[in-house]
């Protein structure tokens, strides 16, 4: 018979790893950062990774909104279920909600601003609670604006565009990962999937 080592420290539910593009991957459990021009690209091409739903959280007050035929280029849209929410404090606990249930294996909120730091480890506890007690160990994305630079986040995603009379390419960077450096990769659309090229 073994026993299970006792200690103080909190419980961490094993993280897994989404594999994304050659050399850009996630940790599930947890909440990542996606910003720049093509952070909504970015977001479904984390989606093609993914099996089953996916939870899209947006503002009632923002103009812009997915299009079919765009996300059919990722996923099937059937597959996408999008939350509008109304009020401003409602998004983050909204987003903490799904996580928190652990009924889909991505959720999204597209958010006007960086979050602070604190609703950022609620975002992280309720995927490590969905994680034990849920269907599927959820991982969050949040989109933000401009640069981004949300505190407390997993890792940071920028993606720009870079297209040319002749190319459909984006700049990939790396920002900010727990255990990565910084780093930028071109990426361009091969085969109707996204690709690093180096």
């Amino acid at each position: 018979m073994s026993t299970a080592l006792l200690s103080r420290a909190p419980h961490r539910p094993e993280k897994s790893i989404l594999p994304i593009l050659d050399q850009m991957s996630l940790a599930r459990s947890r909440v990542h950062e996606l910003c720049g021009v093509s952070r909504r690209t970015l977001a479904l091409t984390v989606a093609r990774a993914t099996t089953g739903p996916v939870f899209w959280l947006t503002p009632g007050w923002q103009a812009s909104n997915l299009n079919a035929e765009g996300v059919q280029a990722f996923i099937e849209p059937s597959r996408l279920i999008t939350i509008t929410i109304r009020r401003a404090e409602d998004l983050l606990w909204s987003m903490e909600e799904c996580l928190r249930s652990g009924a889909v294996p991505l959720v999204i909120a597209d958010l006007p601003g960086p979050p602070a730091l604190t609703p950022v480890r609620r975002l992280h506890l309720a995927a490590e609670t969905g994680t034990e007690e849920g269907r599927f160990a959820p991982l969050g994305l949040i989109l933000t604006p401009g640069a981004g630079g949300a505190q407390g986040v997993e890792s940071r995603w920028s993606m720009d565009p870079q297209h040319t009379a002749t190319t459909t390419q984006w700049q990939l960077d790396r920002r900010r990962h727990r255990s990565e450096p910084p780093k930028t990769w071109p990426v361009a659309r091969e085969g109707g999937e996204l690709a690093m090229l180096a």
